[in-house]
């Protein structure tokens, strides 16, 4: 190897470099500036088992007295830096321990704990640490920040799914047949109904242009302004991949949907006369989680029969009259049910919000109505601020929707329950419109869930569970307890708040496992069926004045070997049904025998609860394994849906067939049947409810029974996932106090943008951003309106600093609900601007293992953003550059010096 300082001595050459900036291998020593950061390799890094054990043994994560500088007199910013380095480098750790191979579950649990502790030291440290030199905060760091929380503007205009494709002159198939219908128009007070009747346009072929003419005639005719047109979605290409090449099929034919077009003076529906019972299936389909709705048309009536699949229907089955995906960020629905005005509700679990409606916590329930042509009208999360999950739905006459289920964490602003990592049973009560009325949290001292909830004939209502310890005023027994709870309601004046007061709480089982799977209500008398300590169990409660349930009778109809779906009371017979492996049944005649396997059954007890000649039994099933998902009960007759003929032992991704089937229970004659298959051959029924005349010819138009719903409620609690209480902070970016922005039950965008300039005392400018509804394309088509959207949009005044915007307390937090980053905004570089740097860690980061990934990277992100800050504290060179000719004698040097390496190189 050639040494530069040899040649450079051999030549006479000096160490001009050293003075004069020119590279060389030979360099003066530099005066050490900043201090050896805590992630260069020269710097003693603890290893990760040793950052691990410290943290574990209750050591700071962020300690600015373990910080080792070596540049004496440097900057308190270097320390503080190097401290929070070291406190995310010790989180990082913790995150790789929980994803070794063999951990045991309470280290698990420990080491989440401590990740989960550690996380908020850091949320606290970077809150109040001021720098001198740079500007570091929580969130991210932004010029303009837009949240993805929005509020659906109005309009009038609705869009089917797809009823035809190819020319929109050719005949269409949806418009065969006897199609007649009313268009409804209401102007104020007064309803004005145009009929519509194809068979008046004679020979004339029914294209969509000739159609569309004669019903626009008719509403021009009687003076309205509402029209029906047709709305094109473009086909778009389609690719398919095999041995690893993409191929491009043909581009199918453009899809038509009818537009109804509206007047801001016109509410429109429809109505038709014909009409047969309607029932929904909600089902998972495929293998890639994802649900669907589907709508059969049930046997009788009048409705015209259904004539074939519609378009983009796949896997049709006779009677099916619609098929329509959920939207994404569905992990599961467990209830459903159908409102007196023939809309269906449906509880869903939520792990991701929609576009427009971002969760606040790791999973939400979400309440979605859809009108009767399967289109999403409105979506009301729940908010919780952790964890929830939805069991049960109950709609009463007027339309008031109660959903049940269980929480972790904070689910009213900040109410956490008494340990904030178990479950309490909750309750919320919606008005027909899905604004919340009132919510009920009320657990034991351990967990406990609601399975199930009904409205009583006064208007209490009862929700039914189970617990683990006791419930309030009441004993346990061991282990899970089934109960049922009474929710009373009083108003202090009309307009006043609703306020659920409870009325009397029951609490029974054995010392084994226990629980309550179905509740319903027949004049004073409460039923509830479930499976105690392995057996199935029916209880009677009489229901006194208050509503508080007292215990009458109880019957045990032997080994369970199942489940609970429903119980029901009609024609004065207690109707329960599930699904059972047990082939002999405590309950006396036996319509049709066990085939095998699980099967499901239909009991017919009386309504004391003793046993009577005229009890009944009926199994239904194949040799296989058959579940029962779900169990409605409509006029008399049962409506059961679920998975026929699985093979026992069967793995999850073995082919699945679901059925619907209707019963007649007191002789078990299968009245009604159909089965089918799913995408990847795989569907999984989840629930179903039945809609009383809800299916008609308007079912393949794509239109809806009733008026459409035009508009939706534009307040914040119920168009996103916050709760009234809910708040976040507004600081100056210099320090000051920290001012608090407070959601109220009344506050819209508007209003909130206006608090919000007054908490940054006008050093933010926050307007309220309107967004364009999209245009058609397929599989767009799966809401009742096609709307624009309005965000907030918040950016730094001109002149001003900006602000940061900081999270609420947990269980209280404003931002995650309304879609909105916590850290600062304004202009973050430039000249004059003081640089920021955003760790954008949030607080729900967790140690779960679907998400210790994405927490890993988070961490690497944010220490990532402390390095940048790190290095931006180096202080800048006075030394003047050398700039113009170098001199006579360094040209003639550096000549000699490359003609000796020239020499050298042969």
């Amino acid at each position: 190897m050639i040494n530069n300082s040899y040649l450079l001595g051999l030549y006479g050459m000096t160490d001009w470099a050293a003075s004069s900036g020119v590279s060389s291998s030979v360099k003066a020593p530099v005066r050490k500036t900043q201090p050896t950061a805590p992630w260069s390799a020269s710097y003693n890094v603890p290893k990760p088992e040793e950052l691990v054990r410290t943290a574990m043994a209750g050591r700071r994560i962020v300690d600015e007295n373990a910080a080792q500088l070596d540049v004496k007199g440097a900057s308190s910013d270097y320390r503080k830096l190097f401290a929070l380095y070291q406190g995310l480098d010790t989180l990082s750790a913790l995150v790789n321990r929980a994803g070794v191979k063999g951990v045991g579950a309470t280290e698990q649990a420990l080491l989440a704990k401590r990740f989960s502790s550690g996380l908020d030291e850091v949320g606290a440290y970077v809150g109040k640490t001021e720098l001198n030199a740079v500007r570091l905060v929580q969130g991210t760091t932004s010029a303009l920040s837009k949240s993805t929380g929005g509020v659906p503007r109005d309009n009038a205009n609705s869009i089917t799914g797809p009823i035809h494709e190819g020319s929109p002159d050719s005949v269409v198939a949806a418009f065969s047949g006897d199609v007649a219908f009313g268009i409804t128009i209401r102007q104020m007070d007064v309803t004005t109904t145009v009929q519509i009747d194809l068979a008046d346009m004679g020979a004339t072929p029914r294209t969509l242009t000739s159609v569309l003419e004669h019903i626009n005639g008719k509403l021009e005719a009687s003076g309205f302004n509402t029209r029906i047109g047709r709305e094109q979605i473009k086909a778009e290409p389609r690719t398919f991949s095999a041995n690893g090449k993409t191929i491009s099929l043909p581009t199918g034919p453009d899809r038509w949907a009818l537009s109804v077009r509206g007047d801001s003076t016109e509410t429109v529906g429809f109505t038709a006369a014909q009409t047969s019972d309607a029932v929904y299936v909600v089902q998972a389909s495929g293998t890639a989680g994802g649900h669907q709705l589907l709508k059969f048309q049930s046997d009788g009536g009048t409705a015209p029969p259904v004539t074939g699949p519609a378009i983009g229907d796949t896997h049709w089955v006779d009677s099916r009259s619609i098929q329509t995906g959920l939207p994404p960020g569905i992990e599961t629905v467990r209830a459903s049910a159908t409102g007196p005005d023939g809309s269906l509700w449906i509880v869903a679990d939520v792990d991701a919000g929609s576009g427009n409606q971002p969760i606040k916590g790791e999973r939400d329930v979400a309440l979605m109505k859809y009108d009767s042509a399967g289109r999403l009208v409105s979506t009301r999360a729940l908010g919780a601020a952790s964890t929830a999950s939805g069991y049960a739905i109950a709609i009463d006459t007027t339309g008031r929707v109660a959903v049940a289920g269980s929480v972790i964490g904070a689910l009213e602003s900040g109410k956490s329950g008494d340990l904030a990592n178990v479950a309490d049973s909750f309750v919320t009560v919606f008005d027909a419109s899905g604004s919340e009325l009132w919510t009920q949290r009320r657990g034991a001292r351990a967990a406990d869930e609601a399975t199930s909830v009904h409205f009583g004939s006064t208007g209490v209502v009862y929700v039914a569970g189970r617990a683990q310890s006791a419930m309030p005023g009441e004993s346990a027994s061991g282990g899970w307890d089934g109960y049922v709870q009474a929710f009373s309601e009083s108003q202090a004046y009309p307009s006043a708040p609703t306020v659920a007061t409870s009325a009397g709480t029951a609490q029974f089982g054995t010392a084994a496992d226990d629980g309550v799977q179905a509740i319903t209500i027949d004049g004073s008398n409460l039923y509830s069926a479930g499976v105690e300590g392995g057996r199935l169990v029916v209880r009677q409660f009489t229901l006194g004045g208050g509503g508080a349930p007292t215990l009458a009778a109880t019957r045990d109809l032997g080994d369970a070997g199942g489940k609970v779906a429903g119980i029901s009371v009609s024609g004065g017979r207690v109707i329960l049904s599930g699904t059972t492996r047990n082939q002999a049944l405590d309950v006396g005649t036996v319509n049709t025998a066990h085939s095998g396997g699980t099967d499901a059954f239909i009991a017919v007890l009386d309504t004391d609860l003793i046993v009577s000649a005229a009890d009944r039994l009926s199994y239904y099933g194949t040799a296989g394994d058959d579940t029962a998902a779900d169990v409605k009960v409509q006029g008399g007759k049962v409506w059961v849906t679920g998975i026929s003929n699985r093979a026992e032992g069967a793995k999850d991704t073995d082919p699945t067939e679901g059925y619907l089937t209707r019963l007649d229970p007191l002789t078990g004659a299968v009245e009604w049947t159909r089965t089918w298959a799913g995408d990847s051959q795989q569907a999984a029924p989840m629930t179903l409810a039945v809609a009383s005349g809800g299916a008609s010819v308007l079912d393949r138009l794509g239109l809806p029974n009733g008026e459409i719903q035009q508009s939706d409620s534009r307040k914040l609690v119920d168009a996103t996932a916050v709760r009234s209480g809910d708040r976040f902070y507004v600081s100056p970016v210099n320090g000051g106090r920290a001012v608090a922005v407070t959601l109220e039950a009344r506050d819209t965008l508007q209003s909130l943008a206006r608090k919000i300039e007054q908490a940054s005392r006008n050093t933010l400018k926050v307007t309220v951003a309107s967004e364009a509804a999209p245009t058609g394309i397929d599989g767009d088509l799966q809401t009742a309106l096609r709307t624009g959207v309005q965000r907030l949009s918040i950016m730094a005044r001109d002149g001003k600093a900006g602000a940061v915007l900081t999270a609420g307390e947990p269980g209280r937090d404003a931002l995650a609900g309304l879609g909105l980053s916590q850290g600062f905004i304004g202009v973050s570089s430039g000249d004059g601007a003081v640089r920021t740097f955003g760790l954008d860690l949030p607080r729900n980061l967790s140690l779960d293992p679907d998400s210790l990934t994405a927490t890993g990277e988070r961490l690497q992100a944010a220490m990532k953003a402390v390095r940048d800050a790190y290095r931006a504290l180096a202080p800048a060179s006075t030394k003047p550059k050398i700039t113009g000719t170098a001199p006579a004698y360094l040209t003639a040097q550096l000549a000699n010096y490359q003609a000796a390496l020239a020499r050298l190189g042969g």
